[in-house]
């Protein structure tokens, strides 16, 4: 006998095309989930979830427009109801645990396979509780954990984390260090991964509050 239960229906909010359709066609072909919409950046998911009220709410971290925090503290507002699972590429615990704190449900690296995604999606509608979470992280990661903010960052990344708090882009900062504009990308996105940093703003306060870097003098331009 068919099962006559309403399928549990998934807001995908991620600023990669192909990688929203990828998840999509995994979602549809799962019994039981159904994937109500898609939304391509932080301030259309939570328009999205306000008009569709979805059960659960598929995040990236890093999207353009508003932060990840911004958007969960207007996706509790907007569609108090729905579940929020975390998707990213930042294997990060420390990050985990603070978006787990503002509400998040589960945490799960872009890493992890279908079958922990579906399992992930199927755990926070049923578990609606504040005390249960999901967390999916590499052992590299939890390995983090006990680390000071910011050990291991190269005199390379802290001057360009330096140079990032002056507010200079990446060519700019290319230009002052004779490196390539590509470098300095991958220095930031060393950076972030050792700081548990989300955007270039995020990583400069971190930083400055532990003293990696110096305050800046000015912000408002170079």
């Amino acid at each position: 006998m068919a099962s006559t239960a309403r399928p549990i229906r998934i807001l995908l909010a991620d600023d990669h095309t192909l990688f929203r359709e990828g998840v999509a066609e995994i979602l549809a072909a799962s019994p039981g989930l159904e994937v109500a919409g898609e939304a391509h950046d932080g301030r259309d998911a939570c328009d999205k979830a306000a008009e569709l009220l979805p059960d659960v709410v598929l995040l990236d971290v890093e999207m353009p427009g508003q932060g990840v925090r911004e958007t969960l503290a207007q996706l509790r507002a907007v569609a108090p109801g729905c579940r929020v699972v975390v998707l990213t590429m930042h294997d990060d615990v420390a990050l985990a645990r603070e978006l787990l704190g503002l509400g998040a449900g589960a945490y799960l690296v872009k890493g992890s396979t279908r079958h922990e995604l579906i399992a992930a999606i199927h755990s926070v509608q049923v578990e609606r509780g504040p005390g249960h979470v999901i967390l999916s992280v590499s052992r590299q990661g939890l390995d983090r954990v006990d680390r000071a903010p910011g050990e291991g960052l190269s005199a390379r990344e802290r001057e360009v984390l330096a140079l990032t708090a002056e507010a200079l882009s990446n060519a700019q900062i290319a230009r002052r260090l004779s490196i390539a504009e590509g470098t300095v990308k991958r220095h930031l996105r060393s950076i972030y991964g050792k700081l548990g940093a989300v955007s270039r703003m995020d990583a400069v306060n971190k930083a400055v509050a532990s003293s990696l870097i110096p305050p800046p003098l000015r912000r408002d331009g170079a």
